[in-house]
């Protein structure tokens, strides 16, 4: 019978704070060929700790509680290993061996949202999933195993999106590596432990989609050119509270508005680099935004060069509405200019594009871009444009959410913005099943690139809430293979590979590349001794001789949890020769690209919301946070 993945959330795991064992204590058994990773179990269903091995009683573990090993007796059905739930070297007793998985890098598996794609499917066995990617026509392969009865595929995955920024689960990673089609198609072949349980047909006790809410956020660019479209803004935000101000919907929704120049460059003139005139605040009337708005203005002086603080703007919309709490979550950008970008002096926060996007993803923000095409602008149109569909594109959307208003044409703005806006709102009405006759126009008085992309972001927006809302359990444990690509269509993701990082081993991961970054900078007229530096550095700084040794590869410097991760990395392969062939542009290129991947670090560990501390008495350095592989360095 086909089951349905449950995933395993924090509530029913034990996880063990990762400190260091003070002087004298028991350690806890290395990995094979690592100075400082722990041998580390998954226990079973029906796992029992013991006093002693072979101890007649034993104490019932729940599955899924994650143990150091720290000693092992026996072979075969007599195995035994003794563990502890921590690693300050305090123990809780012996398990068989058989009752426990092996977990040897926190390696964890997070669903993307399969809005617009096939749900995931988990093998009972590797070869056959092997065999479904490397036959001729592996989208044809997959819609066989997904049809066949014979037990091959055991699971699929829920059928709503849990978030794991928001609801933490694990679906541990136990082994993994790169498969590659004659296609080209390149995929990781993932063996998981992971919790199977029946479809559940009893309804829900209430409408799980009753408190679904959504917020706007409006980020506009406010420099001297915008005074048009920053009006235009405002009166497709009056027309619509207008027309639904006697509606259910107005306590569905609530707008704000974001403006942002550039940096200031001495003239005060230029006021500020962003302000937030109105955040999406349901604790005010929906009609409380309208006078705060008004405040807005375009600058009275211009500001030096063309590209603005764009990516600003967005880092304080993210302060401009408490996104946690909503099902519907959407900005919108209104500039005429590109953006700084991370290697600009005059950019505020020092952040890139791929960096802005990064912090979208992770609270479900969906951004759209309207890209106004002055004539005076030309010189930039290409730059923005390419930054701007970076920024705006949406997994699951075949499109970037890019829209470029030609000649900057206020009257085509406009209809584009309330197009947008009015999309947006029919579907948060549709979620919840509120009337709103009182909308102007319907799907066809938008254009079809609107429609089809608001549909792509409502039913994803509505699949990540029902996830969020809805409970998962968790009655046994499997192994099982699955896939991070989509059988039918490879080029999307469905699951994102991440390791589990503490915010120990992230502010680790931070020192060793600000270290790396120094040692760079301290050798920019002198490329040769780079490395040196590095190595030198890395040893002062108490980090593994050992490890270190000649410095062979820049991977060296950073901590052991990174080694053996299915990613590819330019940085951690780097050696002495590739740094040099790099030359200048190359090596300058390389280091502004740690620089924006350093401040996207310093994102994450000031951000609560994205932390999980899991388990009882574990110190605020054991909080974890499952990172992106890609966002590695």
């Amino acid at each position: 019978m086909m089951r349905f993945l449950a995933l395993i959330l924090a509530a029913f795991i034990a996880f063990p704070a990762l400190a260091q064992a003070p002087a004298g204590a028991r350690r806890a058994l290395l990995m094979e060929g690592k100075q400082t990773l722990t041998q580390k179990v998954l226990t079973r269903p029906g796992a029992t700790l013991h006093a002693t091995p072979g101890a007649a009683t034993g104490t019932p573990v729940p599955g899924f509680t994650l143990f150091h090993v720290y000693a092992r007796q026996g072979s075969g059905a007599e195995a035994w290993i003794e563990v502890g739930r921590d690693a300050t070297g305090t123990t809780e007793g012996w398990m068989r061996e058989e009752r426990a998985l092996p977990w040897g890098q926190t390696m964890v598996l997070a669903f993307t949202n399969p809005a617009g794609r096939e749900r995931t499917m988990f093998f009972a066995e590797g070869p056959a999933l092997r065999r479904v990617i490397l036959s001729r026509d592996m989208a044809a392969a997959g819609a066989e195993a997904r049809r066949a009865t014979d037990g091959r595929v055991i699971a699929l995955e829920p059928e709503t999106y849990v978030d794991i920024s928001r609801n933490f689960y694990l679906l541990p990673v136990l082994s993994a590596e790169e498969v590659e089609n004659e296609r080209g198609d390149r995929m990781r072949l993932l063996e998981v432990a992971s919790a199977p349980a029946e479809r559940r047909n009893a309804p829900p006790p209430r409408d799980p989609l009753a408190d679904f809410r959504g917020a706007l956020v409006f980020v506009v660019d406010t420099t001297l050119s915008m005074q048009p479209y920053l009006d235009r803004t405002r009166e497709a935000i009056r027309n619509v509270m207008a027309r639904i101000g006697t509606t259910a919907l107005r306590d569905r929704f609530r707008f704000g508005l974001v403006a942002y120049r550039d940096d200031l460059g001495g003239n005060q003139a230029l006021e500020y680099v962003t302000r937030t005139h109105a955040r999406a605040d349901f604790s005010a009337p929906a009609d409380a935004i309208l006078p705060r708005i008004a405040e807005a203005a375009a600058a009275t002086e211009s500001n030096e060069g063309f590209d603005e603080d764009a990516v600003a703007g967005l880092r304080a919309a993210l302060d401009a509405a408490d996104w946690n709490s909503l099902g519907g979550r959407f900005i919108i950008l209104v500039t005429d200019a590109g953006t700084r970008d991370a290697t600009d002096p005059r950019s505020s926060t020092r952040l890139g594009i791929p960096e802005m996007r990064e912090l979208l993803k992770q609270r479900a923000i969906a951004t759209f871009a309207l890209h106004v095409l002055t004539p005076e602008g030309r010189n930039n149109h290409a730059r923005a444009r390419a930054q701007y569909r970076e920024l705006t594109r949406f997994d699951g959307a075949a499109e970037p959410f890019y829209y470029p208003i030609p000649n900057g044409e206020v009257a085509a703005f406009g209809q584009t913005v309330e197009a947008i806006t009015e999309a947006l709102l029919r579907q948060v009405a549709a979620v919840t099943n509120t009337p709103i006759a009182q909308l102007r126009g319907g799907p066809a008085a938008a254009a079809p690139q609107v429609e089809q992309q608001v549909d792509v972001v409502g039913q994803a927006m509505r699949l990540a809430y029902l996830g969020r809302v809805q409970d998962a359990a968790a009655p046994d444990i499997v192994r099982s293979f699955t896939t991070d690509r989509d059988l039918a269509d490879s080029n999307r993701a469905n699951l994102d590979v991440r390791i589990l990082l503490t915010r120990d081993q992230l502010s680790d991961l931070r020192s060793a590349l600000r270290l790396v970054i120094d040692g760079a900078n301290a050798g920019r007229l002198q490329p040769q001794t780079v490395f040196a530096n590095i190595r030198n550095a890395a040893l002062s700084a108490a980090r593994d001789p050992r490890r270190i040794g000649n410095l062979e590869r820049l991977g060296a410097a950073f901590g052991e949890y990174l080694d053996g991760l299915p990613y590819r990395s330019q940085v951690m392969e780097l050696t002495e020769r590739g740094w040099l062939e790099l030359q200048s542009g190359g090596q300058r290129e390389l280091l502004n690209a740690l620089e924006a991947k350093l401040r996207l670090y310093d994102e994450y560990a000031r951000t609560p919301a994205l932390w999980t501390q899991l388990g009882s008495g574990a110190d605020a350095g054991a909080a974890v946070f499952p990172m992106p592989l890609d966002q590695l360095p």
